[in-house]
């Protein structure tokens, strides 16, 4: 199997998307050297409205549109993607090639006053644009108030820095990947704050007709991948999207896949959870049996309040 002559890759061009991207360029140049690694840098929709919340102007795909465009349109061969980012279902003929080895899951707490979450006085203001963390937060502390933050990480930070929040709430990966790792003040627990399907991982798209698509599947990271598909599958059932607030969160314990999950209201008032553990070979059925669970505890309800 001779290397392909080049590559093109779709990426948006914030500063974290640019650094993903330039990760798998090294890594495919570092396994097939005779081949033409080039990046296709692109602005989305989620890129240029940035006053709106994401749930209210159609979630985290507007980050994804036109990098599957310029796949489908022959400008790109593949795109480049955070795996918390990629909706339930792919555009017909699109699909995962890879996904690689997750970095540090959690949601990070970033203050320049404050340690922690439970040093915030009453009343304090705490920045983030998740449902999902805004479901948890609010559940543990009420008291807080929590105000939408957009942005790239840069832009965040220097909002907080500026003095308009308390603290922000921010994925410790992308922290970590921008060398701003010392920013982070204390990583959520996952008791507290459960990460979303897929955070800290990055995942490859490209048409599943694709002749890379082996060459890509070589970069694919076996555990990784069987933890983020077992989150995914939740998300398929529920047909979850940045409007709905829901977490997931797979590891890989010994022979056994253990596995979190919870939906809610976003001010916190409702909060339904799932928590147990399967042999591997039984990581689908677990990801079913916790999506089940929740819609029997009431998910559905949740859901369609929101849709509303």
């Amino acid at each position: 199997m001779s290397a392909p002559l080049s590559i093109r890759i779709a990426t948006r061009q914030s500063k974290l998307a640019l650094w993903q991207t330039e990760h798998v360029a090294a890594l495919l140049s570092q396994r097939y050297p005779q081949t033409k690694v080039e990046l296709v840098p692109m602005t989305t929709q989620g890129d240029k409205i940035l006053d709106t919340p994401l749930a209210k102007i159609g979630g985290k795909g507007l980050f994804i549109k036109e990098l599957e465009i310029a796949m489908q349109e022959d400008r790109a061969d593949l795109a480049v993607h955070s795996m918390k980012d990629v909706g339930a279902f792919f555009p017909q003929g699109f699909g995962l090639a890879a996904i690689l080895p997750r970095e540090d899951p959690s949601d990070a707490f970033v203050s320049n006053q404050y340690a922690c979450l439970e040093e915030l006085p009453q009343g304090a203001v705490i920045g983030t644009c998740s449902l999902r963390r805004r479901m948890q937060i609010a559940r543990y502390r009420p008291d807080l108030q929590l105000q939408d933050l957009r942005g790239n990480v840069q832009t965040r930070l220097a909002k907080l820095d500026a003095g308009q929040f308390d603290a922000i709430i921010l994925a410790s990966a992308g922290l970590k990947r921008l060398g701003l790792a010392e920013r982070i003040r204390n990583p959520l627990p996952f008791s507290l704050s459960l990460p979303a399907i897929g955070q800290g991982a990055i995942g490859i798209e490209c048409p599943l007709d694709s002749p890379l698509l082996p060459y890509l599947q070589a970069l694919n990271d076996e555990q990784t991948a069987l933890c983020v598909r077992t989150e995914r599958i939740i998300n398929e059932i529920l047909q979850g999207s940045c409007q709905v607030p829901l977490a997931a969160f797979a590891q890989l314990c010994g022979q056994e896949i253990q596995l979190d999950a919870r939906v809610g209201y976003p001010d916190g008032s409702q909060m339904l959870a799932f928590s147990d553990r399967a042999p591997i070979a039984q990581a689908q059925d677990l990801g079913k049996r916790a999506a089940d669970s929740l819609l029997a505890q009431g998910a559905q309800a949740i859901l369609d309040s929101l849709a509303h």
